[in-house]
C-alpha cells in the first residue's frame, strides 16, 4: 500500500458490507490465517470485504473479483490502470459541480445532464468510470438502480459539496488492485479460478424484506428467487468440491417468521443472524437496526456459534 494508508470502498454503496465486517472476521476458517490461499468475491459491489482482505491478510496468493455489473466492472479497471486519467475527469467534474452550491436547480440540472450522459455509454471508457463515480457520489444514499433498458435512474442526492475526487484513496485502491484478477460476468464463472485453498465470499442482490423495499435493481435481469436457489446450488457444489464459502443476505424470517426461505434452502450449512443497520427507506422511522445472514459451509472458524 501506498505509505501507511490502506485501501477503502471508492464508492458509496446500498448494502455495503463494511459494518459486518467484524461478524465475517468472525466466521472466517482458522486455516486462512496460517496458509496462502486463494480469495474469490464473486459479487464485488463496493469492495468493503475485498479492501479489508487485501489490507489484512498479506498470505493472499490470489484475489478474484467479480460482478455482472459492467459499467462498475469498467470503473475496476480503469483504477486499476489509468487512475491519473480518472482523477483527471474527477476533479473537472468536482470543480464544476461545487461552483454551483447555492444554486439547487443547476445542480440538478448539471447531475441530470451528466446521467444522460452515462446513459447513452458511448463515453471512452475512462470518462464512463468518471460518471459511475460522480453519480455514485452526489445520487439519492449512493443507490445504483437501473431499469429493464439498463438505464440508471436514481435522483439526485441532497450532499453538500460531497468529495467526487478521492485523490488519495484512488491511488492506494489502484496499487491495491494490481494483484486482483477482474472479471465481468456470472458468478459461476469464478469456478475455473479457484485453487485448493480458496475461500469464496457471496454478496448477492438481497431477497427483498417486502414488496416494497426492492432496492436489488442492480443489472437489467432481475436477481429473483430461481436465482437465489441456483447461488445455493452452486455453493453445494463448491461444498463439495471442498472449497469453503461465506454467504450473508437479508434475513426474510425477522419479517415475516413464517418465512422459512433462506432456512429451508440452506437447511444443510449453518446459519448466523447478525445485526445489520438498514440506511436506505423512504420513511427514516423505518431505517435502523434489522437482522441479515451470514451462512457458511465450515464450522471450525475462529468463535463461531451456530445461531438459528
Amino acid at each position: 500500500m501506498t505509505g501507511s494508508k490502506t485501501a477503502k470502498p471508492f464508492l458509496k454503496w446500498a448494502g455495503g458490507k463494511t459494518q459486518l465486517i467484524n461478524d465475517i472476521e468472525r466466521i472466517l476458517p482458522k486455516k486462512i490465517y496460517n496458509n496462502t490461499f486463494t480469495y474469490i468475491e464473486p459479487f464485488v459491489g463496493s469492495g468493503a470485504v475485498l479492501f479489508w482482505m487485501l489490507n489484512n491478510f498479506p498470505k493472499l496468493e490470489k484475489v478474484v473479483i467479480n460482478d455482472i455489473n459492467q459499467d462498475l466492472i469498467n470503473t475496476y479497471k480503469i483504477i486499476a490502470s489509468r487512475p491519473q486519467e480518472l482523477i483527471s475527469i474527477l476533479e473537472i467534474f468536482q470543480h464544476e459541480f461545487h461552483a454551483l452550491e447555492g444554486n439547487e436547480d443547476n445542480k440538478k440540472v448539471y447531475y441530470y445532464q451528466k446521467r444522460d450522459l452515462y446513459n447513452t455509454r458511448k463515453q471512452e471508457s475512462s470518462e464512463q468510470a468518471a460518471l459511475f463515480i460522480f453519480l455514485n457520489r452526489t445520487c439519492f444514499n449512493g443507490l445504483y438502480r437501473v431499469n429493464r433498458k439498463n438505464e440508471y435512474n436514481v435522483p439526485m442526492g441532497g450532499y453538500k459539496r460531497p468529495t467526487i475526487c478521492d485523490k488519495e484513496n484512488i491511488w492506494i485502491v489502484s496499487d491495491a488492485l494490481q494483484k486482483v484478477e477482474i472479471l465481468c460476468g456470472d458468478f459461476e464463472e469464478t469456478l475455473h479460478l479457484a485453487t485448493p485453498n480458496s475461500l469464496f465470499y457471496f454478496d448477492p442482490p438481497y431477497k427483498p424484506l417486502s414488496e416494497t423495499s426492492s432496492f436489488n435493481s442492480y443489472a437489467k435481469d432481475i436477481f429473483n428467487d430461481q436465482e437465489q436457489i441456483r447461488l445455493r446450488d452452486f455453493c453445494a457444489k463448491l461444498d463439495t468440491l471442498n472449497h469453503t464459502w461465506i454467504l450473508s443476505n437479508s434475513d426474510v424470517k425477522s419479517e415475516d417468521n413464517s418465512d422459512n426461505f433462506f432456512d429451508n434452502l440452506y437447511a444443510n450449512f449453518s446459519i448466523q443472524r447478525v445485526d445489520a443497520r438498514r440506511n436506505i427507506n423512504a420513511n427514516s422511522e423505518k431505517r435502523g437496526l434489522l437482522k441479515e445472514l451470514l451462512i457458511t459451509n465450515q464450522t471450525n472458524s475462529k468463535k463461531y456459534t451456530r445461531a438459528f
